[in-house]
């Protein structure tokens, strides 16, 4: 058979699978069954994005099958094939979605099915700063276990975000790579229709970043070739069905390199039958570039095991966390007060905890100096260390200042890491980052217990005080310049960030001060500055700069934005926002969703079904992505009448912020506002909320009227 005549064998076993199980379902709970996928308010992503229908019913999916059907059309073309590859995803979709209907759970550890749209969001800061550099999905089954974690591992530790189907899952649980989504190395199903979870992934980037509208199916295949850098190892012996699912890999623009005597086809299937060369094959088939940086550290350095966890049994090494004095601190110096690579440990090292390990008491102190270096930018590179911490396989960082807390795990200290190391990586990732600011770096790790507090006392507690003292006076008010951020914009093409020094990026991950340093390290990149000019209404927040800077940056997609309102105006949102608030009239004040939260609000409607219609680059008068840190400050909803306006946030969230809204509502003359602010333990009906709000005395129910 030919390439194409395969392909069309696949889609049509697919799709007579997808009659079969469809049929089968129906018969077992009825044709009004509701079917969804759990956590997205995009339905079943796939059908939803290509035909702009939602699914609720079993009846509903039998109307897709003429669609796939339609799909299938048997010429010896390319544009067919693509199609019939189209067709066994939809059928995929559907397939697995039956297994979903009647509130089943059918994945279990080690695999995850279908990936909530929270994830998705939450991945968004890294995919577009390059932390997570491409997608890998790797399906099939390798020749040998270790084969099997050498292509796994490969792209890990390249901090790819990668997905697993079929027999490679249990390879890898038997070559004990570390899996996990805080692992960014995901198993999905055993079934070759389990890919799907990843599709609807790439789907769900274009309707939730790009403001791809549903239905328009060759601008969302269009948004997944040229925004989402996904590929596909088809490993070990390949079926009609899985080069079927190929060729819908490749519709949508995710080239497909496999270990099999296949048909090649330039840039789309590729063949690589060298385990040792599959990695680079794949990246360079998709253009992927890496920038690696080489660290002389006896274990894996990667992004990927920022969220590897190490836990009280695991752990040999801990300092900080409540347990010890733990510290750090960058400061800069002049070049002639460093000595380069220098690295030092005063005080004993890890080896004096044996054999069972123990705690330390630690301070880390990072001096640097450049002839671009500015004070400014010490917080800046301080917060960095705790990234470059956890990059570093076995170590846990959390923290900051002196709250940190480390973990290092046996393993790590195993394999021969000392305290140096972590000089090793501070070091090498502060001139990998910064090296355009910073000339000289050098490390010095203090365990001496009465050093580490007296230079807590005398040289960090005092620098972080001066620090906080020169935030405090940084308003929006007091500098004359803004920035834009287009981060997400390799997502989200139409969005504009601006920046100021009481509001942050909506992601959370951007304030003034990290704009400023972006500018500095990168001249042309994604932050640059707008000098504010004269302000036409400094109470909305309007400038004729940020409306100018804002219509060229967004192509003309927005040309008029308020900073300091969500009512006329409001700027855009992207789709990595931490919070979005949205008006709620009966309160006459507005509600706040966090991205962690998966109930439903007072609007009727959760987090994502509120963030589907607000997300994109596009402006929604009445709602407004933002970041956590944003709510306290003095000009969130500067206009409509600030904090007092908040009704109604989830528990979690109004614990996580109690003592900044306390001390936020006292400023602006309210006494025990927190207790005021409902959140689902009251309700999540507008009526019990109202109800609580008039016996608490909120106080938007006697202000201005929003509406």
């Amino acid at each position: 058979m030919s390439l194409f005549d395969i392909i069309f064998t696949g889609s049509e076993q697919a799709l007579a699978a997808c009659k079969s199980v469809v049929e089968k379902t129906v018969v077992e709970l009825g044709e009004n069954e509701k079917v969804a996928f759990p956590g997205t308010a995009y339905s079943l992503p796939t059908i939803y994005g290509a035909t702009g229908k939602k699914i609720n019913t079993l009846g509903d999916l039998k109307g897709v099958i003429p669609v796939i059907e339609s799909l299938i059309v048997k010429e010896q073309n390319l544009e067919k094939a693509l199609n019939a590859g189209l067709a066994t995803a939809v059928a995929a979709e559907v397939i697995e979605a039956c297994k979903y209907a009647g509130g089943k759970t059918p994945y279990a550890e080690p695999c995850s099915g279908f990936i909530p749209d929270t994830v998705i969001r939450s991945l968004g800061v890294p995919l577009v700063t390059g932390d997570i550099p491409g997608v890998a999905v790797v399906i099939g089954e390798a020749p040998t276990e270790e084969e099997a974690a050498k292509v796994i591992k490969g792209y890990q530790t390249k901090g790819l975000l990668v997905f697993l189907v079929g027999k490679v899952i249990d390879q890898a649980i038997k070559a004990k790579v570390k899996m996990g989504l805080e692992l960014r190395v995901i198993p999905l199903g055993y079934d070759v229709t389990s890919v799907i979870h990843v599709v609807t992934v790439a789907i769900r980037a274009g309707l939730i970043f790009g403001n791809v509208q549903p239905g328009n199916l060759a601008e969302l295949l269009k948004y997944t070739k040229e925004r989402v850098p996904a590929f596909v190892n088809a490993l070990g012996p390949l079926s009609e069905l899985v080069v079927s699912a190929g060729a819908g890999a490749i519709a949508l623009g995710f080239p497909v390199i496999t270990d099999q005597d296949v048909q090649e086809v330039p840039g789309n299937l590729i063949v690589q039958k060298e385990y040792d060369k599959m990695v680079a094959t794949s990246l360079e088939g998709r253009g992927i570039k890496i920038k690696i940086t080489e660290i002389p550290i006896p274990v894996g350095f990667a992004a990927a095991f920022e969220g590897e966890r190490v836990r009280k049994d695991d752990m040999f090494a801990e300092s900080g966390g409540g347990r010890t004095t733990a510290w750090e601190l960058v400061k800069m110096k002049d070049l002639s007060e460093i000595e380069d690579h220098k690295i030092e440990v005063i005080g004993p090292d890890l080896d004096t905890l044996e054999p069972k390990g123990g705690r330390l008491p630690l301070g880390i102190l990072v001096e640097v100096a450049g002839k671009g270096m500015q004070q400014d930018f010490e917080p800046v590179m301080e917060r960095r260390i705790h990234y470059f911490a956890n990059y570093t396989e076995g170590v846990m960082h959390l923290g900051q200042r002196d709250i940190a807390w480390i973990r290092i795990s046996k393993s790590t200290y195993e394999a021969g890491f000392r305290l140096k190391h972590i000089g090793e990586v501070l070091y090498a990732k502060m001139l990998d980052e910064f090296g355009s600011i910073v000339d000289k770096v050098q490390v010095t790790l203090i365990t001496d217990k009465e050093k580490v507090e007296k230079l807590l006392d005398e040289i960090a507690r005092p620098r972080y005080e001066a620090r906080d003292a020169r935030l405090a006076g940084l308003t929006d008010e007091s500098v004359d310049t803004f920035y834009s951020c287009l981060l997400c914009q390799s997502f989200a093409p139409a969005h504009v960030c601006i920046v100021t020094p009481e509001r942050l990026g909506l992601c959370g991950a951007v304030s003034w001060l990290d704009a400023k340093a972006t500018k500095e390290l990168n001249p042309t990149g994604p932050c640059q500055p707008i000098v504010k000019g004269e302000c036409n209404d400094d109470v909305k927040g309007s400038w004729d700069s940020i409306n100018k800077a804002v219509s060229e940056l967004s192509h003309g997609a927005t040309t008029r934005v308020n900073i300091y309102t969500i009512m006329e105006d409001p700027m855009t949102s992207c789709g990595c926002f931490e919070c979005i608030c949205g008006i709620m009239p009966e309160a006459n004040g507005v509600i706040i969703a966090n991205r962690e939260y998966a109930g439903m609000t007072p609007l009727g409607m959760t987090f994502g079904e509120l963030a589907s219609t607000t997300g994109g680059g596009v402006q929604t008068p009445g709602f407004m992505g933002h970041g956590r840190q944003f709510i306290t400050s003095k000009k969130f909803l500067y206009a409509d009448g600030g904090l007092a306006r908040v009704v109604w946030m989830p528990k979690e969230l109004k614990e996580a912020l109690k003592e900044k809204l306390e001390q936020r509502a006292k400023e602006i003359g309210i006494d025990n506002f927190y207790d005021m602010i409902a959140d689902e333990t009251v309700g999540t009906d507008p009526d019990t909320v109202v109800e609580f709000l008039t016996k608490v005395g909120h106080p938007a129910l006697t202000m201005d009227p929003m509406l």
